[in-house]
């Protein structure tokens, strides 16, 4: 689902403005090679002592000024000259439903999701930008069958805050994606396959279900790399700072040391939500997820691909996105630690090449 505004070159960028850091890739791509030109990042703490995000009335809000003097800094310190890009909007600020439409004609279904989207959509329709795709079925003037639609709603609001940031960093904005969509785009090789993708991030983890390369579920929940770590702050009497610290050095590698006792039952939490949807995917449509690949900046933390894999049942892999990307020999080991927490910015920017 993307929000076009400019036909794209060969070389761009994709932005990812989370809640905790930027990152910034440029990507480019002769005849069927793709290479990693550059990249950046950038955390919030270094920047302002204030989030990125706020909430307000359920849409998230950005910093302008703020996001835009961080994406200059990265851009000037990295020597990137690219200005065309690909801007990832957070799945926690847009809208995604599923809609069922009985059998109709092509002319029809605009109609139709703008009828039922009043039903699903928590704003009024004019506040927001309705995108939709279908998943199931088909229409044809030989056949007709009953339709699922992928309805993804984005506010109003949030389009113009990001196109205000990309005017105030110089950049020409060429479009906006839904992150799970730059997700699937980076981290979908095989197709035929059914997987359930995790996104940790700081501010919340979304689950989703990729079947033939199609969104089919997704779903978000307050487990995340912040919680985490406020968790283990209160609960061994420490600063965030370093607690932080001490997530990212001992993760749940030893459940039974001070930080895995602590750490290991939200982990529990989080793979009881990912089962339950398991459950009610297998109820519903007969299928059983075959591995899960773990993304975003939580993803490397020690001993947590371990740990679900045991719990849940089920195969677990790293998300690795410079999979099929040229780089640099040198730069085998960084883009390792880095792949789970870039997986959404290098989606966003394949999507020029598509």
């Amino acid at each position: 689902m993307t929000w076009p505004f400019r036909k794209p070159s060969k070389r761009f960028l994709g932005i990812d403005i989370g809640t905790s850091a930027i990152k910034i890739v440029e990507l480019s791509k002769l005849k069927d090679r793709v290479k990693l030109e550059n990249y950046g990042e950038m955390g919030t703490q270094t920047l302002t002592e204030r989030p990125f995000r706020t909430f307000e009335r359920e849409t998230l809000l950005l910093s302008d000024q703020d996001i835009a003097k961080a994406i200059t800094t990265i851009l000037e310190k990295a020597q990137i000259g690219t200005r065309e890009a690909f801007f990832s909007i957070p799945d926690f600020s847009s809208f995604f439903t599923f809609l069922e439409l009985p059998p109709m004609k092509k002319e029809e279904i605009a109609s139709a999701i703008q009828f039922e989207a009043r039903q699903h959509i928590p704003l009024p329709l004019s506040e927001v930008t309705l995108d939709w795709s279908i998943t199931e079925g088909e229409i044809s003037d030989r056949k007709r069958s009953r339709l699922k639609i992928l309805l993804v709603a984005v506010p109003h609001e949030v389009i113009n805050q990001y196109q205000a940031i990309a005017r105030l960093s110089q950049i020409q904005l060429i479009s906006l994606e839904a992150e799970i969509f730059g997700l699937v785009r980076a981290l979908i090789k095989n197709k035929m396959a059914i997987i359930g993708l995790v996104d940790i991030g700081a501010q919340s983890t979304t689950f989703s279900i990729i079947e033939n390369g199609v969104l089919k579920i997704t779903h978000s929940f307050d487990i995340s790399g912040n919680e985490l770590t406020r968790v283990l702050s209160k609960s061994l009497n420490i600063r965030y700072n370093e607690a932080e610290e001490l997530k990212k050095k001992y993760g749940i590698k030893s459940p039974e040391m001070p930080v895995g006792r602590v750490l290991s039952p939200l982990i529990d939490l989080m793979g009881g939500e990912i089962e339950k949807i398991f459950r009610n995917y297998h109820q519903t449509e007969g299928k059983d997820i075959e591995k899960i690949i773990l993304a975003g900046g939580q993803a490397l933390l020690p001993g947590l691909k371990e740990y679900l894999s045991d719990g849940i049942k089920k195969p677990v892999e790293i998300a690795n996105p410079f999979a099929n990307i040229s780089y640099p020999p040198v730069l085998e080991e960084v883009l390792k630690e880095m792949g789970p927490a870039y997986a959404i910015a290098i989606g966003v920017a394949f999507r020029g090449f598509e």
